[in-house]
């Protein structure tokens, strides 16, 4: 599966990730770029996006898209190391364009 972090994803939850293709947004070149665009660049590229920003769902039509999206609670790397095994677990219960919000 081919994963992309958000801007401020902590990149050492890369580690909890080894059997997918993980990229930040600073490595696919696209730091920067607003949510509406960031989603058309990544459409087709990758599987998941992984991000913190509670706003996404409310200010992008989502309907269209096939890249499912899974929302953080945070993007403080103490909190998310303890709930790294329920973000990989989530994983596998997603389908195509599922958006999925996972509580600290």
């Amino acid at each position: 599966m081919k994963i992309l972090f958000d801007e401020n994803i902590p990149r050492p939850l890369k580690q909890f990730f080894p059997e997918h293709e993980v990229t930040t947004v600073q490595e696919a070149g696209w730091s920067g770029f607003e949510n509406g665009e960031l989603l058309d660049q990544a459409e087709g590229k990758f599987d998941v996006f992984i991000l913190a920003d509670k706003n996404l769902r409310y200010q992008q039509n989502l309907s269209k898209r096939t890249i499912s999206i899974i929302e953080l609670p945070t993007n403080r790397w103490p909190i998310l190391r303890q709930i790294a095994q329920r973000i990989v677990n989530a994983l596998s219960t997603l389908q195509s364009g599922t958006y999925l919000v996972i509580d600290d």
